[in-house]
């Protein structure tokens, strides 16, 4: 589905299950299935999300998909539950942070492949700001969402530290590497409490 088919009602839906789905894996200690009632026209349609936990502005978790394989509300719930407590750089959520979490939710266009001859010619693709990145050599593999452009805007220094996210050098090169570009529909629970005021 298109990152931007999305109403207002949508987004705020897919956080409030997402907040659900954190509440409910504190309760219960386990991932509550989504329910039929749950379900609308277009989140039951395929698609593929992160979802970005933060505390006090800092990353408390991160986990997603980069191709829709299951109904976007599903893929937003589980994804919700794995920031949460499966993201393997943190501890799992507590109450006292749950309170405080702020959830982002970024909806993700189809994956485009591009086309280039060297790292310049990559490079002179990429736009700031716009662009989420997957960048692939062999078994190495990594993604930055557009929202990484904020703290690193310059394309070098972009794709370097996507190198290294991938685990290899900042100015590794290879004829092997592939490379494929999304845009994403972002919102946060800012927006959810905005609209229950």
């Amino acid at each position: 589905m298109s990152c931007t088919n999305l109403s207002q009602d949508d987004c705020l839906r897919l956080l409030s299950i997402a907040e659900d789905t954190i509440a409910y894996g504190l309760e219960a200690g386990r991932y509550r299935p989504i329910e039929e009632d749950d379900y609308r026209i277009r989140l039951g349609e395929r698609g593929a999300s992160f979802v970005t936990l933060y505390l006090h502005g800092q990353l408390r978790g991160c986990i997603g998909n980069l191709q829709a394989s299951r109904p976007l509300i599903e893929d937003v719930a589980h994804n919700a539950y794995a920031a949460a407590f499966k993201d393997p750089r943190f501890e799992p959520v507590n109450w006292s942070e749950f309170l405080e979490l702020q959830i982002e939710i970024s909806v993700l266009s189809p994956l485009q492949v591009l086309q280039f001859d060297n790292e310049t010619g990559l490079l002179d693709q990429l736009r700031p700001g716009i662009d989420g990145v997957v960048f692939e050599a062999g078994q190495y593999r990594a993604t930055f969402l557009p929202k990484v452009w904020e703290h690193i805007p310059a394309k070098q220094a972009f794709l370097g530290e996507l190198k290294n996210k991938a685990g290899l050098k900042s100015d590794f090169w290879s004829d092997n590497v592939n490379v494929q570009r999304y845009t994403t529909h972002t919102f946060s629970s800012r927006e959810l409490k905005e609209a229950r005021n």
